[in-house]
This record gives structure tokens, sequence and C-alpha cells, in this order.
């Protein structure tokens, strides 16, 4: 079985320095990040098909970390990019009908995924409610882990390398993840 490649999907505005996909993505081998052509206005054609083109590039199964509106732009992806998909860790999804910047990604579709997902929410995200965030897992059909008092889960909150966040990604990978210096140094 081909070891899944880590699709990072940031959110609205972008995820970072010091945020915990930046630092994943500098860290771990194995793991590519979702650029975006605008990250301030977003649309949801042009979100959705830089992420399921990123995912097709890939050459075998892909884990999708998302976050915020990535959550979101995730759940839009068209089928032949979800049948690529292992599995998903959608981190303090956004909530597009609150913001009127967001509102291209609304609805947000309320449809089984078709991949094993995680979603991690927070009792008091400024972004989404606790509630829709529980509507969403038990629409989407995901595990909901709910972490107390953790704002947005980014940096503004404290969570930088968020080592939890790292032990619900290797449940969906299925293995540890090798870290760039780990790959380089058996490449050798």
């Amino acid at each position: 079985m081909t070891q899944a490649r880590i699709l990072i999907v940031p959110g609205w505005r972008n995820s970072g320095p010091g945020h915990w996909q930046s630092l994943w993505a500098e860290r771990f081998a194995g793991v590519e990040r979702v650029d975006q052509d605008d990250w301030i206005t977003p649309s949801r054609s042009a979100w959705v098909a830089s992420i399921s083109q990123a995912i097709l590039a890939q050459p075998g199964p892909v884990v999708v970390v998302a976050h915020s509106l990535g959550c979101i732009a995730t759940t839009h992806l068209p089928d032949e990019a979800v049948q690529r998909i292992q599995g998903a860790l959608l981190v303090a999804p956004a909530d597009p009908e609150r913001r009127a910047i967001l509102s291209d990604f609304a609805p947000v579709p309320y449809a089984k995924l078709p991949y094993r997902s995680v979603l991690v929410a927070s009792s008091n995200d400024p972004y989404c409610p606790v509630r829709l965030a529980g509507a969403y897992a038990r629409a989407w059909g995901s595990e909901l882990v709910r972490m107390q008092d953790a704002g947005h889960i980014n940096i503004a909150s404290g969570h930088g390398d968020w080592p939890l966040g790292l032990a619900l990604l290797q449940s969906l990978t299925g293995a540890p993840l090798s870290t760039k210096w780990e790959e380089a140094a058996t490449a050798v």
C-alpha cells in the first residue's frame, strides 16, 4: 500500500509563520501545502480548483489537513479529487454564513464524507459556534474532538506546534510521520 501524502489546506488569510500547519509543512517529509491566488477575498471555485489540482497531482492517496475555511472548501471538492482522499483532519471549521466575505462557500454541504475524518472544534471558537461544528461532524460522519477553550486553534490561541493535532493526524495516516531531516539521512 502506498504511503499517503499529507496535503495542508490553510483557511482564510492563510496560516502564517508559527501556525501548526506551517510548522508541520516545514518539518515533515511527504507534506505539501496548497497555495491560493487570493487569501483575502476567497472564491469557492478558485479554492476548490487549487485543492483538487494539488490532490490529483499526488502519486497516490492523500490525507487532507484543513483549517477553518479550508475545511469548508474540502467538503466542496469534486468526486475525482474525493476518491483520492484517504482521510481528513478538519480543524476549527469556519461558518461562511457569519461573514459576508466567506459567503461564496455557503451553503455548506451536509453530506457524509466517503473517507474517515476527524473534526476538531473548540468550545469558544469565535468563527464557528461549537454546536455548528458538532452539526458539521454529524452530517459529514466525522469523529468529533471537542477542545475546551481552545479558541480558533491557531497561533493566536496558543497552538503553535500542537502535539494533539499531530497525534490525530497520525491516527489517519496509520504511521508516524518522518521528518525531512530523517528522510535526507536515510537517502545518503
